[in-house]
């Protein structure tokens, strides 16, 4: 089953306490692909400049993701730099540089328009509408999104909510998008406009899952992090997540309440090794066993026992 991916190929300069890289690859679309190429045939739109390295689409061509809707086009490539404190829980933006992303378009090939599974990354409202307009009968849709677009593109973005299966934001974002302090509240408004389900970020804290479910406990899912002794760089861990938990379900051409439950562990697990390391350097030799052994770790420390009668 194939994934289709629409989102940012970038250049990333980033700095923590445990190190820093400078123009390593990096963006939305790149994450993703790399993690949900794991588990199925991914297809990416994205756009890049005439400076972008070969060696970074060699790479990404080795991982098998297809790279006929990757645009290349005179200029410069996306630049984005920021730093992180010991926090590690937010990036400080230094600089952003569009660049040949400023007047990025998506152009589906025509082979992509019946993918099967849709990522909408993190980009323009407008640009996610562009896509959901040229694909035909996708299986699933998700869509990420996030404070910016809240802000200032906001019924664009509600729009585009209507239209697909199932919204990822995080928590600050979600209660922003709803103005109200109560997640509950939140994921509420947004499950009423159509999508069957939120996926709610929660950073080192995990990540929660609300279904448009009749009873409030029965709709709701809730998975920790993956408690790490080392994290080099947090940058690109969300849509790592996103690219395991679509990555699964495309595997397993499932789409039910326990498969998503079970994706969600598969993104947190896919997720904490990609903060391992600067950039996608942990992603670039991350197998399938090691998923899975980490997958039986989560298991294992989120099992208890009923109360006895």
């Amino acid at each position: 089953m194939s994934i289709l991916v629409v989102g940012s190929v970038a250049l990333d300069s980033v700095q923590t306490p445990f190190g820093r890289v400078k123009e390593a690859l990096g963006g939305t679309a790149t994450y993703f692909s790399i993690a949900a190429s794991l588990y199925a045939p991914v297809n990416l739109v994205a756009v890049v400049g005439t400076d972008f390295p070969q060696e970074h689409i060699d790479f990404l061509k080795e991982r098998g993701v297809d790279l006929k809707g990757l645009q290349i086009v005179r200029g410069k490539t996306f630049r984005w730099s920021a730093r992180y404190d010991y926090d590690l829980g937010a990036a400080e933006t230094l600089d952003t540089q569009l660049n040949v992303f400023a007047s990025f378009h998506p152009n589906l090939p025509d082979e992509y328009k019946g993918s099967d599974y849709v990522f909408l990354a993190n980009i323009d409202p407008h640009l996610q509408l562009e896509v959901l307009e040229q694909v035909r009968n996708p299986g699933l849709v998700i869509l990420d999104t996030m404070n910016y677009w809240i802000n200032y593109k906001k019924e664009a973005l509600t729009e585009a909510m209507t239209a697909v299966d199932i919204v990822m934001i995080n928590e600050d974002e979600a209660r922003q998008y709803a103005n109200t302090f109560s997640l509950m509240r939140a994921v509420r408004e947004i499950l009423d406009l159509g999508p069957q389900a939120v996926v709610i970020k929660k950073g080192k804290y995990g990540a929660c899952m609300f279904c448009d479910s009749a009873n409030p406990i029965s709709g709701c899912f809730f998975a920790p992090a993956y408690p790490l002794e080392k994290i080099s760089d947090p940058t690109g861990a969300g849509d790592s997540f996103a690219g395991g938990l679509m990555g699964y379900l495309a595997r397993e051409r499932d789409i039910s309440g326990e498969a998503i439950k079970r994706a969600i562990i598969h993104g947190s697990v896919v997720g904490s090794f990609a903060v391992e390391g600067f950039g996608v350097d942990r992603l670039r030799n991350l197998t399938l066993e090691e998923i899975e052994g980490r997958y039986q770790e989560f298991r294992h420390f989120t099992h208890f026992e009923p109360l006895e009668a």
